[in-house]
């Protein structure tokens, strides 16, 4: 009876392994193209919940970031520099003489920097697939 119980713990442990790693998500909606944000956590200064670099101009920090992970695509407008990732996007500004990074959802990034974002996907439209899981499809 014990090996028996043994059995079904050990089938049920490899099961949820199996389920949670066909769940988790990695931050980019399935694309298999996600902001490299534990690179540019080890890279950059922690400021809460953004990220700084003291002495770079945002076009140098973003390509920095871009280098260690390509984007989807880029823009800048606004003294900004903006990558897109999956269903994220990193926005880089001009702050104190460096650049501030923030890395934000894709959907809330793009409205509030759309007026430079002319070329990317409206997230509202009907044709766009960068939700995330299930969405757009």
């Amino acid at each position: 009876m014990n090996s028996a119980r043994l059995v079904r713990a050990a089938v049920a442990a490899v099961l949820t392994a199996t389920l949670l790693a066909a769940c988790s998500d990695d931050g980019d909606g399935g694309s298999g193209n996600a902001v490299p944000r534990e690179w540019i956590r080890k890279t950059y200064t922690e400021t809460g919940a953004d990220w700084r670099d003291p002495n770079s101009p945002p076009s140098q920090v973003a390509r920095a970031i871009r280098a260690e992970r390509r984007a989807e695509d880029r823009a800048s407008g606004g003294r900004k520099e903006f990558l897109r990732y999956g269903d994220d996007m990193v926005t880089v500004s001009p702050h104190r003489g460096g650049s501030l990074i923030e890395i934000e959802d894709y959907r809330n990034g793009y409205h509030r920097h759309q007026r430079y974002l002319a070329s990317w996907p409206n997230p509202n439209s009907s044709s766009f697939r960068g939700g995330g899981p299930g969405e757009g499809k």
